[in-house]
C-alpha cells in the first residue's frame, strides 16, 4: 500500500515555495483532485492522500528549473522528507521526456496518463462559453485532441501511450478524467481565490 507522512499543507507549501505562477499552482491543485477521483474510483481508496500529493507536487520544480524537471524533484521533495515511494511516483510522470523511471504502479501509470490530459481539457473548457467542464463531451474532446494547433504544448503521444499503458482506450480515459475534473471544478476554483 501506498502511504506518505507528508501533509497537504507541506506539500501545497513546497509547490507554492518553488512556483509563484497561478497557472502552475492551478495546474498542481488540478491534477491532485483528478488523482484522489482516480484513487477512488479504481480502488485505491485507502492510498488516496499518497495519490493526491503525488499529484500535486508532480510539477514542483517545473517552474524554477525546467531544464532540470524531474531530476530537480527528488532534491525539493526531501525538504518536506518525501519518501522514496513518493519521489519515484512524482518524477515516473515525466518517463520518456525528462526522466527514465518508468510509470509501473497503476497510480503512475494514471498521473502519465491524466497529467497531460488535463491540460487539453483546461484548454477545452476556457473556449467554452460555459468555461466549465460540466458540459464538455469526449466528442468534442477528441476534435480538439486530433487538432494539432490547439494546445499544442499538451503531448498527443504521452496521452495515448498513457491510455495503453493503463488498457484503456482513448476514449475511456477522456471520459474518466472530465468526469475527474468536473467533480473539482468548483473546489479547485474557490481555492484558488486565495493564491
Amino acid at each position: 500500500m501506498k502511504t506518505t507522512a507528508v501533509t497537504r499543507e507541506a506539500a501545497l507549501g513546497l509547490l507554492k515555495k518553488y512556483n509563484q505562477e497561478p497557472f502552475h499552482i492551478l495546474h498542481g491543485l488540478t491534477v491532485e483532485s483528478v488523482m484522489g477521483w482516480y484513487a477512488r474510483e479504481l480502488g485505491y481508496g485507502e492510498e488516496e492522500h499518497f495519490w493526491r500529493i503525488a499529484g500535486l507536487l508532480h510539477d514542483v520544480d517545473f517552474e524554477k528549473y525546467p531544464e532540470e524537471h524531474c531530476k530537480k524533484a527528488p532534491e525539493l521533495l526531501k525538504e518536506i522528507g518525501a519518501e522514496d515511494d513518493l519521489i519515484r511516483a512524482v518524477c515516473s510522470h515525466g518517463y520518456g521526456i525528462c526522466s527514465d523511471i518508468k510509470p509501473e504502479h497503476e497510480m503512475e501509470k494514471v498521473m502519465f496518463a491524466a497529467d497531460e490530459l488535463t491540460g487539453l481539457i483546461g484548454a477545452a473548457v476556457k473556449m467554452r462559453p460555459s468555461k466549465s467542464a460540466s458540459d464538455l463531451e469526449v466528442s468534442s474532446l477528441k476534435k480538439k485532441f486530433k487538432d494539432k494547433r490547439f494546445a499544442a504544448g499538451c503531448s498527443r503521444d504521452v496521452i495515448k501511450e498513457g491510455a495503453e499503458q493503463l488498457g484503456w482506450t482513448l476514449e475511456e480515459l477522456m471520459d474518466k478524467t472530465i468526469l475527474a475534473m468536473r467533480s473539482c471544478e468548483k473546489q479547485i476554483e474557490e481555492e484558488m481565490e486565495t493564491v
